[in-house]
């Protein structure tokens, strides 16, 4: 997957995070389904963001970028912010 993917795929999910978010808005809650896709919707933006430093860190140190992997959400979740 080349970095131009990676960005799509998070402005897709970004799109859809707004999406969610807008809907409720006005104070209406979130179904426990619409909770339950914003935690995945999360956990997939951090994974995709994760993807992109590893590509970008694997190209800055002359090493190939697409031997970066997604990393499983239990690895990305634990990261610090």
């Amino acid at each position: 997957m080349e970095d131009r993917q990676v960005l799509e795929r998070i402005n897709a999910l970004v799109d859809e995070e707004h999406r969610l978010l807008g809907a409720h808005a006005s104070g209406k809650a979130m179904s426990d389904d619409e909770r339950q896709r914003m935690e995945r919707l999360e956990v997939m933006l951090d994974q995709c963001w994760d993807l992109l430093r590893q590509r970008r860190g694997r190209r800055h140190a002359g090493q190939n970028p697409d031997q970066a992997e997604v990393r499983p959400a239990s690895v990305v979740e634990r990261f610090q912010q």
